[in-house]
């Protein structure tokens, strides 16, 4: 142990929604199976907006005074939940009990507490703060919902967004839509070509012990009723983008006829903003044709830029990884925006076989930017799920980070889909518009 660094203290909860701090045992991080202590040069505060939560049937883990890895044996372990536009560096560090039940779909950060304060191992990837919590205020998001209902009377699609998804799931991109600012949800597709181990929105049962966090879409929607409120956002709302592709949907490529159709009206209607796709990428076809009808940028989920873990991820029905990455490709021949929504997970992430795979996806692809996501998972069950048993000790995210960043000015970091200005000054400042 360095004691020349400090060290938070480690957290439990007693199981009845309280944590507190234990003074005789140091935070532990995890990255894959590796246990290790933490250090508040590598911690940040809890963003306002997190969540903290209690593992059941869990230990607490901690490294004692004398520096051995210590099993706290009463209460619960606890871990943080971030708030957007944070990435973890280190996952929670627990001790399994007997018949442990599988961890719902979030991402568990390691938790220390130090000088009356939580820290957490991560950073602040994206300075947009259109996710922060300081800019909801529910009362607000109720009144102008309801005005909106009001206002597209009829429109099966806006009250969708607003009922299920700002109204009940809280969905920030849905109540950003609902105040009429920056990005704006646009889901159409009950159904997808992959049966992903973590998808939010379905979860076969008869394999998976865990439910879904939300409800999907059950209806395809109409390109009226798209263009309905698409066209307004983007004449209308600061920093406009108007995206395909949520949570509340399976892949919006099932329906990219009806993309493509809606692209049209909503151009010959309006030059103004971005219009997004975030996808599989499963289809190049017709990703080109949707490029051709007008869009924007695209974002291609990847959980590995290696075909094996990311197949055993997607478990893809009908494509590969070698359509999304083509996909990807057709964005930079089209000279359209490209980013990858990169599943975050260290010890799985920061590989070194991962970071010499992402080199060269990033090489092959042109990629515009990476959105360092953190993957909504327990990590015991994504590991058992996909035999990952980890061959080469974690590098860390952040020296993956640093890597990338050295190697690839020109790649972008963030978590949110840009709009415009972002874009148009990030390739003028780095030569690659």
């Amino acid at each position: 142990m360095n004691n020349k660094r400090l060290q938070p203290y480690a957290v439990y909860s007693d199981g009845k929604g309280n944590i507190y701090e234990d003074r005789s045992l140091f935070a532990v991080g995890r990255s894959g199976h590796e246990f290790y202590p933490l250090y508040l040069d590598e911690m940040i505060p809890l963003p306002e907006g997190s969540d903290l939560f209690e593992l059941p049937g869990r230990k607490t883990v901690g490294y004692s005074r004398n520096g051995k890895l210590t099993a706290r044996q009463s209460g619960l372990a606890a871990a943080a939940f971030i708030a957007p536009a944070h990435t973890q560096l280190s996952v929670a560090a627990w001790e399994n009990k007997v018949n442990a039940p599988v961890l719902p779909l979030f991402a568990y950060t390691a938790v220390g507490w130090y000088a009356n304060r939580f820290y957490v191992p991560a950073i602040r990837i994206d300075l947009d703060t259109r996710q922060d919590c300081e800019n909801f205020d529910q009362q607000v998001v109720v009144e102008r919902g309801k005005a909106l209902l009001e206002q597209h009377e009829g429109n099966r699609l806006v009250n969708h967004l607003v009922e299920n998804c700002a109204f009940t799931y809280l969905c920030p991109a849905a109540r950003n839509m609902v105040m009429g600012r920056w990005e704006a949800p646009i889901p159409v597709s009950p159904t997808c070509n992959a049966r992903c181990i973590g998808c939010i929105s379905k979860q076969d049962q008869q394999e998976s012990p865990i439910p879904e966090t939300q409800h999907r879409l059950t209806f395809v929607p109409t390109v009226g009723e798209i263009a309905g409120y698409a066209v307004p956002h983007l004449e209308n709302a600061p920093n406009a983008v108007v995206s395909f592709g949520q949570g509340c949907e399976g892949e919006p490529l099932m329906q990219w006829e009806l993309i493509r159709d809606a692209i049209k009206l909503i151009r010959s209607k309006t030059q103004k903003g971005i219009v997004n796709l975030n996808t599989n990428g499963s289809k190049p076809r017709a990703v080109e044709e949707l490029f051709k009808a007008g869009l924007d940028s695209i974002r291609v989920s990847m959980n590995s830029a290696q075909p094996k873990w990311y197949e055993s991820y997607f478990r893809p029905v009908g494509f590969s990884q070698n359509d999304a990455i083509e996909s990807l490709t057709i964005a930079s021949r089209y000279n359209r925006w490209a980013s990858i929504n990169y599943f975050v997970m260290p010890g799985f992430t920061d590989t070194a076989e991962e970071l010499t795979a992402l080199k060269n996806l990033i090489e092959k692809t042109d990629l515009n930017m990476i959105q360092w996501r953190n993957l909504n998972i327990d990590p015991d069950w994504l590991f058992g799920k996909t035999n990952f048993t980890g061959n080469s000790k974690p590098l860390g995210i952040r020296y993956v980070m640093d890597e990338i960043h050295r190697s690839y000015p020109s790649v972008y970091f963030g978590y949110f889909n840009p709009h415009y200005e972002v874009m148009h000054r990030w390739q003028q400042q780095t030569g690659n518009s």
